[in-house]
């Protein structure tokens, strides 16, 4: 690999270690998840505890962002969602949903801690913790009709049952998530290194799994993009579905010689499996739920067509954006580019934790440019001896 080829790839990783430091900034902190699961707990405890028939045997469990592990924090406040299914395996689908959401609700409102905190919506019960997160509390029965394993759970209106399946869904993305990408630019740094104790800069600052970033930057992207006109925007269920598809076919199909090409890569690709039928001059959507049978996350493009035409335009931009970060030069240039895709505070939070790392490897003297490597952080002799060190005023090429 010449001179040429490693400071693209350089250039390209450093946009990797700025994407993963936005992410980490996006999601809950430490505390807010552990408050969170205790909340979590105690609802779950009281609610299966009730004497009700139609809660006997309730069972609580995540679903949604949360449960996957793609949260993004909301755009002008701090609250995030935790979506939760409040799931009866004894009951069949003569019970009317409307029963069952009463039962629960009936049940919240006999708990003074809850009481104060719940609020009714179309399909669930929502408990507001007022600066932390709110929980949405969807009731669900089994679904004798689902080969899957699957769930059935309300329509808005209440009046029927509609097929899911949020377990299912979980294991689905869970393996498409474990899937180990081939890229060729880690094998070439260990070989460069010659076995030497080298961190590479920022070679190996890598994507605390990739298909979670691709999905997280995705979901922040269309929040930046849709802020004045949400009623619009893809819902998240359908860009993780489609990242998630997209990401299976890229990993099993082809190798990269980096994270960042197989990013842009998987982003290209997040349409592709979007059904598309003409009926009678209409153009309809469908984008099946593979882990139940009749749930299409589309349905809402088929009555309002706006939507389609809105996702097809925001991924447009998304790719468009995502591919021209690594052609920024100079940190101050990029950190606006950041601002502009996803924010000023995860920007700036991602240009510090990369400027933090620079400055303690130069305070240590092991900021350095070695051949065929790029910059690294290294105590090792060997690959010392064999570098050059970075000047102080040096940063991103600027």
């Amino acid at each position: 690999m010449n001179f040429v080829d490693h400071a693209r790839q350089a250039r390209e990783l450093q946009i990797v270690g700025l994407l993963e430091a936005v992410c980490q900034s996006l999601e809950p902190t430490q505390s807010q998840t552990d408050l969170a699961k205790q909340r979590y707990e105690g609802v779950g405890g009281w609610l299966a505890k009730s004497d009700d028939p139609l809660l006997r045997s309730i069972t609580i469990y995540l679903q949604g962002s949360t449960a996957i592990g793609t949260v993004v924090r909301p755009i002008g406040f701090n609250e995030f969602d935790v979506d939760l299914v409040a799931h009866v395996p004894d009951l069949d689908v003569a019970l009317s949903p409307a029963a069952q959401k009463r039962a629960i609700g009936d049940r919240l409102k006999a708990n003074g801690n809850y009481a104060a905190l719940v609020e009714e919506m179309a399909r669930c019960w929502r408990l507001n913790y007022a600066g932390e997160f709110h929980m949405d509390i969807t009731p669900s029965i089994p679904n004798p009709n689902c080969p899957y394993g699957g769930e059935l759970v309300p329509d808005k209106s209440l009046k029927v049952w509609k097929a899911s399946n949020p377990k299912g869904y979980r294991r689905m993305f869970d393996g498409r998530a474990k899937l180990v990408p081939m890229i060729r630019f880690r094998k070439q740094i260990a070989a460069d290194s010659l076995g030497a104790n080298v961190e590479p800069y920022p070679g190996t600052v890598s994507f605390k799994g990739i298909l979670r970033r691709i999905v997280q930057i995705a979901k922040r992207h269309r929040d930046i993009f849709f802020i004045d006109n949400m009623d619009v925007a893809p819902l998240s269920v359908i860009i993780t579905t489609l990242a998630s598809r997209s990401y299976e076919w890229c990993v099993r199909s082809r190798e990269y010689d980096n994270e960042l090409e197989l990013v842009l890569d998987v982003i290209a690709h997040i349409p592709d499996t979007i059904e598309r039928r003409e009926v009678n001059g209409t153009v309809h959507w469908f984008i099946w739920n593979e882990t139940t049978l009749g749930e299409n996350f589309a349905e809402k493009w088929n009555r309002h067509p706006e939507r389609a035409r809105a996702f097809f335009s925001w991924h447009a931009r998304f790719r468009n954006d995502v591919a021209a970060l690594s052609t920024v030069r100079g940190i101050d240039l990029l950190g606006d580019r950041l601002k502009g895709l996803f924010g000023q505070k995860p920007a700036n939070d991602a240009i510090a934790t990369i400027t933090e790392r620079v400055t303690a490897a130069r305070s240590t003297n092991n900021l350095r440019v070695a051949p065929n490597v790029g910059l690294t952080f290294s105590s090792a002799a060997a690959v010392a001896a064999a570098s050059t060190p970075v000047r102080s005023n040096t940063f991103f090429g600027s």
